[in-house]
């Protein structure tokens, strides 16, 4: 009898802590749309239900660099298969990377599938399912409606209308991002003033390179100055490490000296980048300056 009791107690204790256990479950709040400038990322943010995923997950390094469109649409929305259509086009420029979520089921997913299979390959994926349904509802959208994110990563535009005036905007917003895009800025130092015979002035162009990209370490990176003979320069050319890289800086420099005269000069700026999914690209930049040694 003791033993039962025990057994009783032990069973109603365990149901208790259980109880207390869920309680103290912390619940997750929904979903909420984002708003300009907030950061959103391929995956949404940690609110976001898991979904199914028609693909592979959204893949960080095949987005970066490009803008990101999160659309969403449902399977019995006859706008949203109107809406497909503009999708596929601002997948295709390829500097758009397109997360869609279709609330509906695999078959129906198909169906509105901007991908389309390996003529998508690293240009987006697709989430559908109950994961999807959630995320919709949560969200208090139906769609066609759009999350446009730029390549810094912030919200851009938040479209939830369907009106042919609605998804212009939203188009030419994803087009406006894409013209803006840059692998990186050059600046050419300022022409040297107040320069005297045998002083020494410093011609240099400076690059900064876009987050997502990084300098090559295999392609070589080069500096060539035109200038006249008279000139005395430290380098006329720079090569490999004699170019300055500090993270996503790099800086070529020289010094010269000059005498009495009126001088122009030309520098060329060769170096190579490499993408996050490891495909190689080239930059060339030039610098012309004009100045005058006086005593």
């Amino acid at each position: 009898m003791n033993r039962l009791i025990c057994a009783v107690a032990l069973v109603g204790s365990a149901a208790s802590v259980a109880a207390a256990q869920k309680a103290m479950a912390p619940v997750l709040a929904p979903a909420t749309l984002p708003v300009v400038g907030e950061q959103l990322t391929v995956m949404g943010t940690p609110l976001w239900p898991n979904e199914d995923w028609l693909y592979d997950v959204p893949n960080v390094k095949d987005a970066s660099g490009k803008v990101l469109v999160h659309w969403f649409c449902a399977a019995k929305v006859k706008t949203c298969a109107d809406d497909l259509a503009r999708i596929v086009t601002l997948k295709e420029n390829g500097r758009v990377y397109i997360v869609a979520h279709i609330d509906g089921n695999k078959a129906q997913a198909k169906k509105l599938d901007p991908i389309r299979e390996s003529e998508g390959v690293g240009q987006g994926t697709l989430g559908y399912g109950k994961g999807a349904t959630k995320l919709m509802k949560q969200l208090a959208i139906t769609g066609p409606a759009s999350i446009v994110v730029d390549v810094d990563g912030k919200v851009a535009l938040v479209s939830t209308g369907s009106s042919p005036a609605e998804l212009d905007a939203r188009d030419k917003k994803v087009g406006d991002l894409i013209g803006a895009i840059k692998e990186y800025n050059a600046t050419v130092s300022e022409s040297p003033t107040g320069v005297k015979p045998g002083d020494k002035f410093t011609l240099s162009i400076s690059v900064k390179l876009a987050s997502w990209l990084t300098y090559s370490a295999t392609s070589p990176k080069e500096f060539k100055l035109t200038v006249p003979p008279d000139f005395k320069c430290d380098a006329k050319v720079l090569k490999g490490d004699q170019i300055k890289v500090d993270g996503a800086n790099l800086t070529a420099s020289v010094s010269c000296t000059a005498p009495k005269g009126i001088y122009e000069a030309r520098g060329d700026l060769r170096f190579g980048y490499t993408t996050p999914t490891n495909a190689s690209g080239l930059g060339t930049e030039g610098g012309k300056w004009k100045f005058e040694v006086k005593p």
